[in-house]
């Protein structure tokens, strides 16, 4: 195959715009409004484990050259909308993370992001399993906490067990990293999710696993009944992670000081900084309706809808061809 073909074939072209149409007969279907937002932004993400490309502006309003990032995800602009007035939204469009390429991600890939007025994370993981229903034809998934999860696969509770625990278990399971005592209690529990919860769950159904400890809150509110958790979903099938689901948190304080912690954390192990959306945060003032949204890998689905075992099988020019 020469560098400039594509890697898909005409095949996977095809079912991509099926899956593209089916996506949106089902928002259609349910008043869900397309909407558009930018994909170059003067703020970005502050979570340790992402980072987003930039480019620099010669051309800015003031006259100075600015750095601009593409975003890892439309979340901060689709809420803006939200606080305009927007109503229910949905997005399809690019995303880029600033990571290696391999079986399931790609630097740039496509996401599709929904922001539903009136849901908690509950109704949000039911529309979720109707849309896997809609496009794989998937049975109903199963359902299971974050706690439940480890409970089960590692006789652990993940909301008490202290660091010698999780380094045992580390141990037990042959998770061979360096220096494993100089992680962080969250990064030892995403070591042992990945490597022993993942492979054994959404094998034949999807799974949803919800409320996930509150140091991993990210935009996603506290649990009213259990504040050691918050209102987060992620679901698995198949191997792949298909999506991250948020009962999202509209206190604006409360969310300019996560991205605070967060740059703290980049400062701790020796990341740099970035900028704070003040945008996004002062749409927040003004007031975020209660919502739930999620974010969904299409790419990573079509894959599982055609059988694909590669990424590239269903981009047209992954980015070695770019």
């Amino acid at each position: 195959m020469q560098p400039w073909q594509p890697t898909t074939t005409h095949d996977a072209r095809v079912a991509r715009a099926e899956l593209l149409r089916t996506i949106r007969e089902f928002f259609y279907a349910r008043n869900v409004l397309e909407v558009d937002t930018p994909l170059l932004s003067n703020g970005t993400v502050t979570d340790e484990h992402l980072d987003a490309f930039d480019t620099q502006f010669n051309f800015a309003s003031s006259g100075k050259p600015s750095k601009l990032y593409l975003q890892t995800s439309p979340e901060y602009a689709m809420k803006r909308l939200l606080c305009a007035g927007s109503g229910s939204i949905y997005q399809v469009c690019k995303a880029f993370r600033h990571e290696g390429e391999g079986r399931w991600h790609n630097p740039e890939f496509t996401m599709l992001e929904w922001y539903r007025l009136g849901y908690d994370h509950f109704a949000l993981m039911d529309e979720v399993d109707a849309l896997l229903q809609e496009t794989l034809n998937t049975a109903s998934a199963d359902k299971m906490t974050y706690q439940q999860a480890f409970q089960h696969y590692l006789n652990i509770d993940p909301l008490s067990a202290d660091d010698e625990i999780l380094l045992g278990a580390m141990e037990q399971h042959h998770i061979d990293i360096h220096a494993p005592q100089s992680l962080s209690y969250d990064s030892k529990l995403q070591l042992l999710f990945s490597y022993v919860i993942e492979p054994k769950i959404g094998i034949e159904r999807p799974c949803f696993v919800y409320n996930f400890p509150a140091s991993q809150a990210a935009l996603a509110k506290l649990s009213s009944a259990d504040e050691r958790v918050a209102e987060r979903f992620e679901v698995y099938y198949q191997g792949a992670e298909l999506a991250n689901g948020f009962h999202e948190l509209s206190a604006a304080n409360e969310q300019r000081l996560r991205f605070e912690t967060d740059n703290e954390k980049r400062k701790e192990n020796g990341l740099p900084t970035k900028p704070i959306d003040e945008n996004f945060l002062s749409a927040l003032d003004t007031g975020l309706p209660a919502c739930a949204g999620v974010a969904l890998g299409v790419d990573r689905l079509l894959m599982l809808k055609t059988g694909a075992s590669h990424i590239k099988e269903v981009i047209n020019f992954n980015v070695s061809r770019a």
